[in-house]
């Protein structure tokens, strides 16, 4: 993400997100691991938000994802809960649990520690799925500190949901 990610952007960017949500007449659902409620805090903190904005699932641990969300254990097992299956699974398990027509899920490590040589720190995956579609997961590097690999989830994820919802916005 290009710019500063303070907290006055990341309000500009879920603004953008509802008013794409509320222009399309649907309702978004996340599930959210590593940024563990940041995301629907965001959404949540627009006033109105209640027109476009389901739910949401904070599901850290891997039976979280198992029980809310119905991600496979065969899935958490064989790819872990960072990865693009678990992302999917998870976007289409919110999309499923809450009846929303747009849902995004957001895994990954978040740091200092939890990160391999395959798996770095930084590494996220999120992923969209559509009320009649499919989900897609796409996967990310980010830098920095936990704080600022979070804060470039949130706000990947926000632009990912207002691109989603509404027309092509150069300001996204």
């Amino acid at each position: 993400m290009a710019g500063s990610l303070d907290d006055q952007a990341l309000e500009r960017l879920a603004r953008r997100a509802g008013e794409a949500l509320a222009l399309a007449g649907w309702r978004l659902a996340t599930a959210e691991s590593c940024t563990g409620g940041w995301l629907a805090k965001c959404l949540t903190d627009i006033p109105g938000s209640s027109r476009w904005f389901e739910r949401g699932y904070v599901t850290y641990s891997n039976d979280a994802k198992e029980q809310a969300l119905g991600v496979s254990g065969a899935v958490l097992e064989t790819f872990g809960a960072v990865s693009r299956q678990t992302a999917e699974q998870m976007a289409a398990g919110v999309l499923h649990a809450s009846g929303a027509d747009l849902a995004v899920a957001v895994t990954g490590i978040a740091g200092p520690d939890g990160g391999s040589a395959r798996k770095p720190v930084g590494l996220v995956w999120i992923a969209l799925a559509r009320r009649g579609g499919q989900s897609h997961a796409q996967e990310y590097q980010f830098a920095g500190d936990r704080e600022a690999v979070r804060r470039a989830s949130v706000a990947t994820a926000l632009t990912i949901v207002a691109r989603a919802a509404g027309p092509a916005d150069p300001r996204a």
